[in-house]
């Protein structure tokens, strides 16, 4: 069982990190669990709809850092994640959304009811407020874990949302009816040590009913 006063104190320490140090690098094995916890993160109707790309490249970080407000977090870092969502995949229909509902171990009837009900959700969401919107958040869920398991290790990171997305998804080739750059999270260890959390408490936002 883990510790929730382990949990706790990751969350303590995970803080938006604005400046890294340079010459520390996130091992290979650290990075790995990094990205296993992403990936192990849940998502709505089990889409899995994020995609990670890791930069590590001080030459694409340089290009980079001219779209995102030229934060400085982007060159100190580590290692750079941009979170990407897949969108044509997620359509209604697709032989993606099949194929990741297919894998519940299910009668094939209740596989099928599954179906209806997804393609009825996509079709609502391409109408309204588009896929983009619906499965970046899904995003978002994996990049917290990630940040949060990233703390328990004593590695520090900043969630991005400062850049400009059309001009970083035209650098990367990226097709935007089939993915569009959800988060960029930038991972490292930190130069300064950070002031006390600042946070409501939770009289101020949890009420019962």
């Amino acid at each position: 069982m883990i510790s929730s006063d382990n949990f706790l104190d990751a969350m303590q320490r995970r803080h938006a990190c604005k400046l890294f140090d340079e010459t520390k690098r996130i091992s290979k094995e650290k990075l790995e669990l990094i990205l296993e916890y992403g990936r192990l993160s849940p998502s709505s109707f089990g889409m899995e709809p994020w995609r990670f790309l890791v930069v590590q490249s001080q030459e694409m970080k340089e290009k980079l850092r001219s779209f995102c407000w030229d934060q400085p977090q982007i060159m100190t870092c580590s290692d750079l994640v941009l979170i990407k969502t897949v969108i044509s995949p997620l359509a209604p229909g697709s032989k993606y959304s099949r194929d990741m509902l297919s894998r519940r171990d299910l009668p094939k009837d209740r596989i099928e009811a599954y179906f209806d009900i997804y393609d009825k959700f996509a079709t609502a969401k391409m109408a309204g407020e588009g896929i983009f919107s619906w499965s970046s958040r899904q995003c978002y869920i994996a990049a917290a874990n990630m940040m949060t398991g990233a703390a328990a290790m004593g590695i520090d990171s900043c969630p991005i949302e400062g850049f400009e997305k059309e001009k970083i998804e035209s650098l990367l080739n990226m097709d935007p009816t089939k993915e569009e750059l959800a988060l960029i999270i930038a991972f490292g260890y930190r130069v300064n040590e950070v002031t006390k959390k600042v946070r409501l408490s939770l009289d101020k936002i949890v009420e019962y009913i």
